[in-house]
């Protein structure tokens, strides 16, 4: 090795050899292939060589191959999700301190605030009862309500008949969704009526004792103690495994004390429109063990539950659900049993549980209790396409949002599950509630997932908590703010 310093190679000639030996790779594979090609045309018959035209030329792409518009579908994305975080610092800015927030698309964070803070949620605990629902249960299951007794000989039912619930919320008369009780309908019922039909198209013409509600396959927990003042009876409940009209009577709006003996009475109304004669009336009891079966019928599926319970924010539905996913997971058809079902299943799917207390299914209780990231870990779960997605209000159109923005660009788009709590006294703690949480489905797919959850002593009046609910509806309806893929590719 001698000490003479070697001169110093270019860069520009480093750059020109890289470049040429592409250049040189792709002249050698033109030169073969065009020697392929030639082989081949002096093989093929002239008669053939004519039969198909070559096909039209199109004009070559003025792209350059290291051009950004080949990355266009990425870049585009990029691009929207920076400007979607900017539009949605003004909503997390208008958020209190004992309130959250927390925007996500397709699973990747754009914004939060007060993410881990501990909130009610009010009725955005049914999107919780409903996610839990179809795993344990599954999507396809369906409640199933019985009617047993003694075999009717010659169109007559010696003895007892007993209406022997399972569970389902949604358990009604033909006239129920149309009475105008409720301000948002029940909607995907099962036919009470079509019960009774059966037991007349079984030739059964005269009860000769007492048709009995059973709710026994849940326990006789009719209402939650932890309600506030003026929800039981009046916002939900009584309700037991059997329930019909929400505890109605044809002709009579008060719910009845007791949901058993309230279905047991309409059944008795029902069979007589259908020409069976009950001489004992309406009471209530167990069906004894073994007891044959006269007729059955089977709700509509779960999917088909959930969809009417989340987008009429039915709290009796919510309340029932949670006994009967306590029933299947542990055997226990309480409450309790139910939630802590619902804690350990959302744990499970590794969303962030912490500080989550669970009261009740449908939100009402004023003990419930979860953080923005658990809300959002949940609806990330269980995806915008699934039951839980589809069977949310619609903006503009449906349930609890038929009223709501209707007037934005997220009319018919956006689907949300809402949530509403009063405070009085306006001076004492809890505070009232003002939540909304769901899905804006994106063109070409995904979804942005949303939660907003506000707490504080008089959110729930329409001056403090619609100024939020805007700014919400102005960021979600900005993405995308600019170009999509299609702008962005090669030209």
């Amino acid at each position: 090795m001698n000490g003479r310093r070697q001169p110093p190679i270019s860069p520009v000639a480093v750059l020109a050899v890289v470049a040429l030996v592409p250049a040189l790779l792709l002249w050698a594979v033109w030169q073969w292939a065009d020697g392929r090609a030639a082989a081949a045309d002096d093989a093929v018959p002239e008669e053939v060589v004519g039969a198909a035209p070559p096909p039209t030329p199109q004009p070559a792409l003025s792209t350059g191959l290291l051009s950004y518009r080949r990355g266009a579908g990425e870049l585009s994305r990029d691009l929207n999700t920076n400007a979607f975080r900017a539009a949605v610092a003004p909503l997390l800015s208008r958020v209190n301190d004992r309130s959250c927030a927390a925007v996500s698309l397709d699973g990747v964070p754009i914004g939060d605030v007060n993410v881990g803070q501990v909130v009610i949620p009010a009725s955005n605990m049914k999107v919780l009862v409903a996610a839990v629902a179809l795993e344990v249960l599954g999507t396809e299951f369906r409640y199933t309500t019985r009617v047993v007794g003694p075999a009717p000989v010659g169109g007559v039912i010696s003895g007892d008949v007993y209406l022997v619930g399972g569970g389902d919320p949604l358990l009604s008369g033909e006239w129920y969704p149309d009475s105008g009780l409720d301000r948002f309908p029940t909607f995907n019922i099962t036919s009470a009526d079509e019960l009774a039909g059966q037991l007349a198209a079984a030739g059964v013409t005269q009860i000769q004792g007492t048709v009995r509600g059973d709710g026994s396959r849940y326990d006789d927990e009719f209402y939650v103690a932890s309600w506030g003042g003026g929800v039981a009876g009046i916002e939900s409940g009584p309700y037991d495994a059997l329930l019909v009209n929400d505890s109605r009577v044809l002709g009579d709006d008060q719910r009845g004390a007791d949901p058993n003996e309230s279905a047991a009475r309409e059944f008795v109304r029902l069979l007589a429109e259908q020409g069976i004669t009950v001489s004992g009336g309406a009471g209530t009891g167990v069906a004894p063990n073994g007891a044959p079966e006269l007729a059955s019928i089977e709700s509509q599926p779960l999917s088909a539950v959930i969809e009417e319970m989340l987008t009429t924010s039915d709290n009796n539905t919510a309340e029932l659900m949670v006994k009967e996913i306590g029933l299947e997971a542990t055997g226990s058809a309480t409450r309790q049993a139910g939630l802590d079902a619902i804690a350990a299943t959302v744990a499970g799917w590794g969303v962030d549980t912490t500080g989550m207390v669970l009261g009740d299914g449908s939100g009402l209780s004023l003990d419930n209790r979860l953080t923005c990231a658990t809300m959002l870990g949940v609806l990330q779960h269980v995806g915008s396409e699934g039951p839980v997605g589809a069977g949310l209000s619609i903006a503009g159109e449906t349930g609890t949002l038929t009223g709501i923005f209707g007037d934005t660009p997220l009319a018919g788009r956006l689907r949300g599950k809402t949530g509403t709590l009063n405070n009085f006294p306006i001076d004492e703690d809890p505070p009232a509630v003002k939540a909304l949480s769901g899905f804006l489905p994106v063109a070409g797919g995904g979804a942005i997932e949303y939660t907003l959850i506000l707490n504080g002593p008089t959110i729930s009046d329409q001056s403090e908590y619609r100024p939020v609910w805007d700014e919400l509806a102005t960021a979600l309806a900005s993405f995308p703010a600019v170009a999509g893929p299609a702008e962005l590719g090669p030209r």
